[in-house]
């Protein structure tokens, strides 16, 4: 190889490399389309692929996704089971089970549990809800129930990645990754996808590929806020930089990347254009997105804040409010609390009573200023727990489980689906994870089966292979 420039642009070699990367240009061009290329510009926020070509008209703009991990027990939520009950410690029929996946009570005896809560009717619709969220029950004529929930993975973390990216295999994009890529962002000064996590009994770990960007440019990917402290780590300038000595050196930084894509067709360098030029807006945007000192007592009472930014799911639901008002997309908060495969009558209420007040708030708030009716809340686990005990809990299941979506198109005051008599498996209208993608990508306006990413001369979809179906009978 050469050790000096090539100066004569006839040459072999320079008309092969402009050559090649003037067609990987328009590759590039082709996949992530021309309004996303320019979107890297500071001026403003960025467009996504399906800016102004929507498939058909939306009714949703953003997303909260309440995404309580480690699998809540459906039947201490919103599945009541009478005679589950009924047979509480005797032998669980092993007609039901038989030739079944089991993830931890394989080869065991096998009896039935039944709930150790109540149920009650609420609202107009009367739905059943159980004594352990009596906060959501007040706004359960705003909610969707689908109790017919099943996936496909039984274990936590490839159980996360199926929710999230409707695959097990590492490198697919999330969900809130998609929405990105297709319909940018709305905010020039904080991320477009928001991640948070907070803590509790059935402290079950989430990693940080359940907000990759996967196989897309990694400016599509979630950003992590902290819980506590800062929410971004480093969000101010070292001692002794000032604001525009900061300014400064971005624009100087920018300015030298800016000639690479003259040598290389590679997104990532948009991608860190426009990260820096985000990351400098943020030094001024997040801490004003966290001083909650203008929300008044009523509101934190409402979500039952004690101290705001101490790592609550109470207080990430208030910021992940905050940050919707601000043009965030997709805001993701884990709520690792309900891992029950012991002492479920002692943990659960506990996160339960952690997660129902502010889960309850967040829609009320949303709805009195405006943003219920375009903004879609999902709440539920990766999977369920069994009809079965696991000594004094509940061990995965993935048959059948339960949760709630809420705003945006949704009906209010529905129950979709149902579950045997036992609730083992689905009875009626099975929604599987890719149906709840379609279902979702729809209320944005985008069909799923036309909403593809060409890589390595695949075209991928958030909904997999099969088709999938939009659950139209939950939508208003």
């Amino acid at each position: 190889m050469s050790q000096f420039p090539e100066t004569n642009p006839f040459t072999r070699r320079a008309f092969l490399r402009n050559s090649f990367a003037g067609l990987g240009g328009i590759a590039l061009s082709q996949l992530v389309g021309p309004r996303a290329m320019a979107s890297s510009a500071p001026e403003g926020a960025w467009k996504g692929v399906l800016d102004g070509a929507l498939h058909f008209a939306p009714k949703a703009k953003r997303v909260i996704h309440l995404c309580m991990a480690g699998g809540p027990s459906q039947f201490e939520s919103f599945d009541p089971k009478p005679e589950l009950d009924r047979i509480n410690g005797q032998p669980f029929p092993e007609s039901f089970t038989k030739g079944q996946q089991l993830a931890q009570l394989q080869g065991t005896e096998l009896k039935a549990r039944g709930s150790f809560t109540k149920f009650q009717r609420y609202g107009k619709s009367g739905m059943e809800i159980s004594s352990l969220f009596p906060h959501i029950a007040t706004i359960a004529d705003e909610i969707c129930v689908i109790r017919s929930m099943h996936t496909e993975q039984i274990n936590h973390d490839p159980a996360h990645a199926f929710m999230n990216t409707g695959s097990i295999v590492n490198g697919r994009p999330s969900m809130g990754s998609w929405l990105l890529y297709g319909l940018g962002s709305e905010s020039l000064d904080l991320p477009g996808y928001v991640v948070m996590v907070s803590r509790g009994p059935g402290d079950q770990p989430v990693s940080a590929r359940q907000w990759s960007a996967g196989f897309l440019p990694s400016r599509f990917q979630g950003i992590q806020f902290q819980s506590r402290g800062d929410a971004v780590h480093y969000v101010g300038n070292p001692a002794g930089v000032c604001q525009s000595m900061q300014r400064d050196v971005i624009s100087e930084i920018n300015r030298l990347n800016g000639h690479l894509p003259e040598q290389r067709v590679d997104p990532e360098i948009a991608t860190r254009i426009s990260q820096y030029e985000m990351a400098f807006r943020m030094q001024t945007s997040v801490p004003e997105l966290t001083d909650m000192s203008d929300e008044p007592q009523h509101i934190l009472d409402l979500y039952g804040v004690k101290k705001p930014g101490d790592g609550s799911f109470a207080s990430n639901c208030l910021l992940a409010r905050r940050l919707l008002e601000k043009g965030t997309r997709f805001v993701q908060l884990y709520h690792r609390a309900w891992d029950h495969h012991s002492g479920i009558e002692k943990n659960m209420p506990i996160s339960a009573e952690s997660a129902d007040r502010a889960s309850a708030a967040l829609v009320k708030d949303l709805k009195q200023r405006g943003l219920l009716e375009d903004t879609l809340v999902i709440w539920g686990g990766e999977f369920g727990r069994t009809p079965m005990g696991q000594g004094d809990g509940r061990d995965h299941h993935i048959k059948a489980f339960s949760l709630w979506l809420a705003g945006a198109g949704i009906k209010g005051g529905t129950v979709h689906g149902s579950t045997d008599e036992l609730g083992y498996g689905v009875a009626s209208d099975g929604v599987s994870v890719h149906d709840l993608h379609a279902t979702m990508l729809h209320l944005f306006g985008i069909d799923d089966s036309r909403f593809v990413y060409k890589f390595q001369g695949l075209d991928f979809k958030l909904t997999g292979v099969e088709p999938a179906r939009v659950i139209k009978a939950i939508l208003a």
